[in-house]
Parts: structure tokens; C-alpha cells; sequence
């Protein structure tokens, strides 16, 4: 907060002694000033405040407290954030008015503490603590040990959040205490992503990107947020949640004071919680969020429930349907669900949702004293309750919540979260889909629902039987209206397609619902005038299986016509292992299969359309690859790790991709990555780490050493190919066929020498631009080289991979020799006086292991 400059008298900035002690201090009295070339330190050196650069080549500077003993300069507050110095000449000093304030040249005010409580400047002290909370407190006689604080850093944090800072609400003063992002990692300033606790209703915390909230932790439980199931109490920290008339707010303690604990929201948008590791000397991220799908906030809309272990993730809950039912089956359920039967507040019962996060809270009832039996009871009798909980599941007296209106942002745990009572009318009551139910109403309501029910399982079995029946018919009608006159081979097609649907229902038995494997089906005719006779002019690629054509469907809505050649052997084992996993994923960083074609000879897969195509079309194009500038590169990276992450660890089943490359990477028109061709793709159970093969599939130059020469796959594979698209995207060059004019070595033996001679910004692509944050640059380099190592265990999982990238503070380690893939001449010299060669022949290719001396 700044207001205009106070006047102080000229004669009181003449008085003004420097601060001229050369040991450390933790104090500054009214009679001196911090300068830029001084420091505070805490009296137990854990903490240290003064004036920093945030960047060598910055020249703003600005007040901040960072930790003493990390040789990684962490910085925990800023002061001056939004106002820099900009000059040489800066001080910092309290003002007659008993102000904290930082001047440049002396007269032109840049910051002032502007605290609420008014004391006098000569009782005044300002000092550094230990707990990393910069004070300003008044030693007037009758004070207490530490002196009564008159403002304090912790009621005015940045972006981290230390133990004992609290987040939240004091409605004495009318102040809101939250963390905000720095703009970047070189740039202090406030920044988009601030993560703030709302008080209305029960209590709970957003993170919001300008006015849009992008993830909710959920309310207070008692325990935890509920939410953040991995938020347990432990041998390092407490977590705290107070409310009362006067405040609310949560904080953090350390039960082991020689940890140090941060929790940090960084420019990217990402919660991250670091303890420091003193064995290793880095910071370890142990936790942050959003972490998957379901932490977007209100990914599934209204009366939607998202859970990461099911296909698609989104769900109705009991007694409610898709409310868009087309965008819903694409797998966009943004608008949720509607009831199937309204309510009539007479017969209503509840259905008992266990494990899962607690709904939007802010418009919500609580009451402290009610019991659980209470709170149902008067759910029950308000005509606009939609559900209830427990206010506190601890045990000590539940309280009660109730909601009225769309219960949004609910997501399921496998064993986290708690009970949810979500009201439904009697008709939709019953014990479905494995969802407890509990009514209202009396024994013989209770015996005419129950005979109903009986009565309605036997006539909608019949009404099943005769829907598929109707479905079979249907079906064969859709694949040639001349069903009844078809010959042999052209039935052949129909036991083709049941073929891909019964394998892929029967490759997943656990589905409670295996018709949602089933795609639109479209004729041959419609996609021959979707894509005009497949014609040249809307054809976007070709690939080892077939062609890629643009079509417009009658609708009008573009696609992605992916048409497998008629003489590829593999084309049908590719089609079945395409509509067995792509149809079932859903994430904003993969391509969404919208249907299919089986129909004689031909084998299709339609796909949504993306305006820029493929990567490799923007990325290696002299013409277009100036679109592509750091920042959306930087995006580009990102959202491939959270696509692959979500491939390796958070679908229902591990899938290793087999064929990440940039020509597998499609661009949205905001240049959104997604990636595509699940051809390759093969499913891992959960407990499975690596598998072999004799047929050895994929392209070179993206392949990992393991794989090529040994036909060994894994997650780690797909993460050897991510170091090598990752590389590719900074550097705008390809590895295959990339050679530096000095030396033989290809794009990842040019980036390691670069890294290991501290060169590696030359790497940098001139068509991405000049206006970069080096140190960004540098770490996605680095992560790079750490996913292209030449032993399998030495890479990261893609999970780690993802908090590298979103982190600007987390330590990462060395990169170690890669494995580098190359295509050789036959005129190539296998040795080099610069390296080691050791060589192995895969189908005819030349794969070569370089040891850097």
C-alpha cells in the first residue's frame, strides 16, 4: 500500500547517522539507516534482511528478507515489490511518524510500512527475527520482553508463507493476509497467482489467476483441508486452522525447529511446499498443487465428480445426467450435470458420496453445535438444502454443513476426503454404483420403494434387452444400409469392428460402464465429403500408417480425418490399440478421438482439429517458427510433461507412449499443445516398471539407448524422449540430422558440451526472441539433460520432471552423460580424439554412445 511522500523536515535527513557497524546487526534504531551495502541478520543467523538484485543483470533493487545460510539465495518478502530502486542511492529508516520507509536520493519515498498503531519514533526499534518476521515494535517502558509490535512483515507476506505467518482474515483491522506470485523468476513485482482464504460461509482457500479461480483446497475440517489429502499431521509440522468473530486464518508450525519449511506460490501458477535437506544441501518439494485434472477447479461443473482413476474422469453423480451431453461425451464436462427428477421436499431422501472433497463452500450454512442426525433432519425440511456434512471429523462434535444450490468442484479420493449427503428424489434412491443411500421416509414408504424397485430392475432388464437388441441393429444399418444383402467379406468388416469394442471392453472389467467405450460411428460417405474425396488440398500429413486429411462435418465442426492405408500390415493393430486407449483418455494436453469409420476396406479414426497442426510444422519452419517465442515454448514444454505425466500416473492405467516426437505433438490456435498417435502406446498394470520387445517401434533420434539397442521400454523411455522434444524446442533444431560444424556430435551431444562449458544459453533459438528469463531458459535446459541420461535410472519420472519446470526455487541436481542416437554416414570415422565411441547396428541404424572425457 503507498501513499504520497510525508514531509520530513530537511534538517532531521541531515541528522540521519548511516548504520556503520561492521558486525552483525539484527536491529535498526530510529538513528540510523540501512543502506544497500549493509545487511540485518537474525540473532541466530538463520534469516538475513537488505537490499538485493533479482537478476546480475537487473539493475532494480529491492528490500527483502531471503535465508542467511542457503548459499541459493531464497527470498522469503519483499518490501518494495511494485516500486524498485532504480538508483544507487537507497536507504531504509523509520520516520518521525514512526513509519518504516525506503527513500531513493534521499527525498523520493518509495515504500512506507504505513502501520495502524501510531507510536513514538524515538521508542522505537526495528529488528529481524528468526522466524524470518521483520518488526517494528516500541521499547517504552512497560513493554514486554519482545516490546509491543506496532507492524510486523508477517501481516504483509509476498509469495511464501513461513511457519507461524498466517493466512487469512483479521476483521479488527479489516486486513486480508495472502501470498501473491512474483510476475517471474527475475521480476519481484506482483504477479498473476495469488492464493487467498475466503471466509464467507466455511472457510476455505483459492488460487487465483487475475479474477478466475483455478484450484480450491477445499474447507476446514477439522484435520485438513479436504482437498489436500496428503496434508497430515507429522513429526515436522502442525497445521493450524482458527475462526472466530475476530479472525480467520490458517498457518503452519515446526514441531523440529532445525527444519526449515516454505510454502511458496510461484509465477507459473504452482503451489509448492519445500523442507530443506540438509544431507544433500537442497530443497525438497514434497507437495504441491494443482497436481492433476481434478485440482482444476470445477472441472466437472455442477453435480460432476471428478476422480483421476476412472475414464473419462468425470462423473454424474446418482440421479443426475450429462446436462450437455455432446460435450460431455468428448470429454468436456465444464457444464455439468442436471437432476433427472426434480425435487418435491416431501419424500426426498440423501445419497451417502464417501472420500470426497468437499464441494464449494463459500455460500454455504454451518452451524457448530448441531450433531450429524441434527443437520440431516434440517436438510431434510429446507425445501433448498441440497446436501450436507460433518463440520468436523475429528471427533469432538461434528457440527453440521449444509449446502443450498449446484454443488460444484467435487472430486473423489480412493481413500481420503470424508461423507457427503446429496439430496435426491425417492425415485432416484437406491444402492447405485456402489453410492450408500440414506432416506427421510417412514418403514412403508420404505416397503413400496422397495417393491418398486424390485418391479422397476425386471422391467428396465427388459428395456435393456430390447435397447441393445435395438443397438446391434442399429449399428450394422449404420455400417451399410444393405445389411440384409451383404456378402461374406462385407460382414467380415461388422465382426472387425466388435472386435476392437469387445477387446477393449474386455481389456478393462473393472468399468462400471463399458458402453462409454463405444465411439460415433460415421460412414464412408460422409467422411469421402467431409475431406472433399480426401482430397490433396485438405490433406495435413502423412505418417508410416496412412494420411491425415481436414474435413468439415455436416455440422459444420472441423476434424482430424486419420485415414490407415489399405496395404499397411500394421494398420489394424494400430486402429484397436487407438480406440482402446485414446477413447478413454481425458486431458486438456491430449488430442480427444471424437469417432471412427470401419466400413470394407477402410479403417478411420476422426479426431478434433487443431488450427497450427503439428510442432514440427511451426517449430522447424524458418517461415513460422518465429510464432513460437519463449514464452509459448515455455508453455509448450509444460503442458507436454503434464500430458505425459498424466499418461505415466494419473489415468487409470500407466500407458508408455512409445513415439513422443515433435510431428506427435499437435497445436491448438492458442498453440496449446496436445499429444497424439497412441499407435505405438502400450498399457503398463500399476506395479509393472519395464517390458520387453523384439520389434522395436518408434523413431530414431528420439529413442532411448535401453530401447534402441535392447528393446527395453518404460516410463523412462517416454521421459528420454521428452529430454530430446524439450531440447529441440529451445534450440529450434533437430536431433536427427543436427550436426555441429566443429564436431559430429548431434542436437544432445552439443547441447551436454554447451552445458558443461557454461555456454548453454547459446543453445537458445534467435527466432524465439531476445526477451527471455535466462534462468527459465537454463533450467528447462537442464531438465533436458537430466530426461536424455544415458542410464535409465539416472532420469527423473515425469512427475518430478513437472515440478522442475513449475518450480523457480527447487534445486535441481547435475545432469550426467547422455545417451546420444545417431544416424552415421558410412564415410563417418567411428572414433574421435574428443570421445569415447561405442557402437551397436539396430535395423540397419547406427546407434552410438558418446562418453564425454
Amino acid at each position: 500500500m503507498f501513499h504520497a511522500t510525508p514531509f520530513i523536515p530537511t534538517s532531521l535527513l541531515l541528522l540521519i547517522i548511516t548504520f556503520t557497524a561492521r558486525g552483525a546487526s539484527d536491529t535498526l534504531s530510529p538513528a540510523q539507516q540501512l543502506t544497500p551495502d549493509r545487511t540485518l541478520v537474525s540473532p541466530g543467523g538463520i534469516f538475513e534482511l537488505g537490499f538485493f538484485s533479482p537478476s546480475p543483470a537487473s539493475a532494480k533493487r529491492y528490500l527483502g528478507i531471503w535465508y542467511k545460510s542457503i548459499p541459493d539465495k531464497k527470498v522469503v518478502w519483499v518490501a518494495n515489490r511494485d516500486s524498485p530502486v532504480t538508483s544507487a542511492n537507497a536507504s531504509l529508516l523509520i520516520t518521525q511518524t514512526g513509519n518504516l520507509a525506503i527513500f531513493q536520493d534521499s527525498r523520493k519515498l518509495l515504500w512506507l510500512s504505513n502501520q495502524t498503531i501510531i507510536a513514538n519514533e524515538t521508542n522505537l526499534v526495528a529488528q529481524l527475527l528468526d522466524t524470518g518476521n521483520f518488526v517494528l515494535r516500541s521499547e517504552h517502558e512497560g513493554a514486554n520482553n519482545d516490546g509491543d509490535i506496532v507492524w510486523q512483515s508477517f501481516d504483509h507476506p509476498t509469495d511464501t508463507l513461513l511457519p507461524g505467518m498466517k493466512l487469512g482474515w483479521d476483521f479488527k483491522t479489516n486486513s486480508d493476509r495472502f501470498i501473491r506470485a512474483w510476475k517471474s523468476p527475475e521480476d519481484p513485482s506482483s504477479g498473476d497467482f495469488a492464493f487467498i482464504l475466503n471466509p464467507a460461509g466455511f472457510p476455505e482457500i483459492f488460487l487465483w489467476k487475475d479474477k478466475i479461480i483455478t484450484y480450491r483446497s477445499g474447507p476446514w475440517n477439522g484435520l485438513r483441508f479436504s482437498g489436500v489429502p496428503e496434508m497430515k499431521q507429522s513429526e515436522i509440522l502442525d497445521f493450524i486452522f482458527e475462526t472466530s468473530s475476530a479472525d480467520v486464518y490458517y498457518y503452519f508450525e515446526l514441531k523440529n525447529k532445525s527444519v526449515l519449511s516454505r510454502l511458496v506460490v510461484n509465477s507459473t501458477g504452482m503451489l509448492q511446499r519445500f523442507t530443506w535437506v540438509e544431507s544433500s544441501h537442497e530443497w525438497n518439494p514434497y507437495w504441491y498443487a494443482p497436481k492433476d485434472q481434478c485440482d482444476h477447479y470445477k472441472e466437472c461443473g455442477g453435480y460432476g465428480v471428478c476422480d483421476t482413476n476412472a475414464s473419462p474422469v468425470c462423473k454424474c453423480l446418482t440421479g443426475f445426467e450429462p446436462r450437455n451431453p455432446e460435450a460431455w461425451f468428448l470429454r468436456d464436462g465444464s457444464d455439468g450435470c442436471a437432476r433427472r427428477t426434480e425435487l418435491d421436499c416431501r419424500t426426498d431422501g440423501f445419497a451417502q458420496l464417501q472420500n470426497v472433497k468437499l464441494p464449494q463452500s463459500s455460500g454455504a450454512y454451518v452451524d457448530k453445535k448441531m450433531t450429524i442426525e441434527e443437520c440431516g433432519d434440517a436438510c431434510a425440511r429446507n425445501c433448498s438444502c441440497t446436501a450436507y456434512a460433518h463440520r468436523d471429523i475429528t471427533g469432538k462434535g461434528s457440527g453440521c454443513v449444509m449446502w443450498s444450490g449446484e454443488l460444484e468442484d467435487l472430486r473423489v479420493f480412493a481413500d481420503a476426503g470424508q461423507t457427503l449427503y446429496v439430496k435426491l428424489a425417492a425415485s432416484d434412491l437406491g444402492h447405485v454404483n456402489g453410492i450408500n443411500t440414506k432416506t427421510h421416509a417412514g418403514k412403508a414408504k420404505g416397503v413400496i420403494k422397495i417393491v418398486g424397485i424390485v418391479a422397476g430392475v425386471g422391467i428396465l432388464s427388459c428395456c435393456l434387452a430390447a435397447i441393445i437388441l435395438w443397438k446391434q441393429k442399429a449399428l450394422q444399418r449404420k455400417l451399410n444400409p444393405k445389411t440384409a444383402r451383404k456378402g461374406p467379406s462385407e460382414r467380415s468388416q461388422d465382426l472387425l469392428l466388435n472386435e476392437v469394442v469387445i477387446t477393449s471392453k474386455r481389456d478393462y472389467t473393472d468399468e462400471s460402464n463399458p458402453d462409454e467405450l463405444e465411439l460415433p460411428l460415421y460412414d464412408f460417405s460422409a467422411m469421402q465429403l467431409a475431406t472433399d474425396k480426401f482430397s490433396e488440398e485438405n490433406k495435413l500429413g502423412q505418417g508410416g500408417f496412412g494420411s491425415v486429411y481436414k474435413g468439415t462435418l455436416s455440422a459444420g465442426q472441423l476434424v482430424a480425418v486419420k485415414r490407415l492405408a489399405k496395404t499397411s500390415g500394421q494398420g489394424m493393430e494400430e486402429f484397436k490399440n487407438e480406440l482402446r486407449l485414446i477413447a478413454r483418455l481425458q486431458h486438456r494436453n491430449l488430442v480427444r478421438l471424437l469417432g471412427c469409420c470401419v466400413e470394407m476396406d477402410e479403417k478411420m479414426l476422426i479426431y478434433e482439429y487443431l488450427e497450427h497442426r503439428s510442432l514440427d510444422s511451426t517449430l522447424f519452419n524458418p517461415e513460422r517458427s518465429s510464432m513460437l517465442n519463449w514464452e509459448k515454448r515455455y508453455n509448450i514444454i509444460r503442458g507436454i510433461a503434464r500430458g505425459l505425466l498424466y499418461l505415466h500416473q494419473d489415468s487409470r492405467f500407466r500407458i508408455i507412449h512409445r513415439d513422443l516426437k515433435a510431428s506427435n505433438v499437435l497445436l491448438d490456435g492458442e498453440l496449446n499443445p496436445k499429444i497424439s498417435d497412441f499407435g505405438m502406446a502400450r498399457i503398463f498394470s500399476q506395479d509393472q516398471t519395464e517390458a520387453n520387445t523384439k520389434r522395436v517401434v518408434g523413431t530414431y533420434g528420439y529413442m532411448s539407448p535401453e530401447y534402441a539397442m535392447d528393446g527395453l521400454f518404460s516410463v523412462k523411455s517416454d521421459v528420454f524422449s521428452f529430454g530430446v522434444l524439450v531440447l529441440e524446442i529451445i534450440s529450434g533444431k533437430k536431433n536427427r540430422g543436427f550436426y555441429y560444424t566443429d564436431h559430429e556430435l548431434n542436437l544432445l551431444g552439443h547441447a551436454w558440451n554447451l552445458w558443461r562449458e557454461h555456454r548453454a544459453l547459446e543453445l537458445m533459438d534467435p527466432e524465439a526472441g531476445d526477451s527471455y528469463p535466462a534462468s527459465e531458459v537454463l533450467r528447462c535446459i537442464q531438465v533436458g539433460l537430466l530426461c536424455v541420461q544415458e542410464h535409465a535410472e539416472d532420469r527423473p519420472v515425469m512427475s518430478t520432471v513437472v515440478v522442475m519446470l513449475s518450480s523457480d526455487t527447487a534445486s535441481l541436481p547435475q545432469p550426467k552423460t547422455p545417451g546420444f542416437c545417431l544416424r552415421r554416414n558410412n564415410e563417418t570415422d567411428s572414433s574421435s580424439s574428443k570421445h569415447e565411441n561405442h557402437s551397436c547396428t539396430v535395423n540397419e541404424v547406427t546407434v552410438t554412445m558418446l562418453h564425454g572425457r
